[in-house]
């Protein structure tokens, strides 16, 4: 029973040490490569987006709340604030 336990632990051991090195050597290929420079550009622009559309919320409530307007934007802050535009 030992031997057994043994075999099938190092069996299982080995497919999946051979399944991370296949992965690992597929990363390094150049389509792997640009795989994962697409992705990180992908994420580096979302990630812009989300900083981007923070900002302007912030800028926003900020406004509300000094009671400044935008240039063009005749709705005093207080009317905007209560909703009653």
């Amino acid at each position: 029973m030992s031997r057994a336990l043994w075999f099938v632990a190092g069996a299982g051991v080995g497919v999946y040490a051979m399944s991370k090195a296949r992965r690992a050597a597929e990363a390094l290929t150049p389509d792997g490569l640009a795989d994962r420079l697409s992705g990180l550009s992908l994420g580096a622009h979302l990630l812009g987006d989300e900083i981007r559309a923070g900002m302007a919320e912030k800028e926003i409530e900020l406004r509300n709340r000094l009671g400044l307007t935008l240039h063009g934007d005749h709705t005093p802050a207080e009317l905007t604030r209560k909703g009653n535009h």
